[in-house]
């Protein structure tokens, strides 16, 4: 599933404000712009339609004012578009986007962003990186950020690190 650009399920919710004190909010008619454009790419992402989707999420980014990377909304316009880039087999874009969101606010230590990042340079064979981003995203939210993701990616993790159990089936919840 792509991540949702304005109601990512990993937040409770975000601000279209800068990071940095003293730095106006976005004008309503950009916070309204953004939400409609980020809904389309979210529509077409939940079709499976991430080629059609980015060019509603490029849009949104260019509506943030500069420096782009300061304001709260990057994040997650990032995270969309390195997502969809990711869920279509876009790698080096997807680890492109996503490393650039990792410089936007509460990026850093977010497990999907590790998750997603991970998964990337995995796929790029580049796997030092891949195994500490893929811990990350482990050591942020466990076992279960890998519960509906290939098992590839956590059997990768297992055999790079000690201790990273394997998620529980619903069969085993008792136990």
């Amino acid at each position: 599933m792509a991540a949702r650009c304005a109601s990512a399920p990993r937040v409770e919710s975000w601000t279209l404000r800068a990071r940095r004190v003293g730095v106006p909010e976005l004008s309503d008619e950009i916070h309204t712009e953004i939400e409609r454009l980020c809904a389309a790419g979210d529509a077409q992402a939940k079709q499976r339609q991430f080629a059609q989707a980015l060019p509603s999420y490029w849009s949104a980014w260019d509506l943030l004012p500069e420096p782009k990377v300061e304001w709260e909304a990057a994040t997650w316009i990032l995270a969309a578009i390195g997502d969809a880039n990711f869920l279509s087999g876009d790698y080096v874009a997807g680890r492109d986007n996503l490393s650039n969101a990792m410089r936007c606010p509460d990026a850093i230590g977010n497990p999907f962003l590790h998750l997603r990042l991970g998964q990337c340079q995995f796929e790029l064979g580049t796997l030092d990186r891949a195994g500490d981003e893929l811990m990350r995203a482990y050591m942020g939210a466990g076992v279960d950020i890998f519960q509906d993701q290939d098992p590839k990616y956590l059997r990768f993790l297992q055999s790079k690190a000690e201790g990273v159990k394997a998620p529980k089936r619903p069969w085993q919840l008792w136990k």
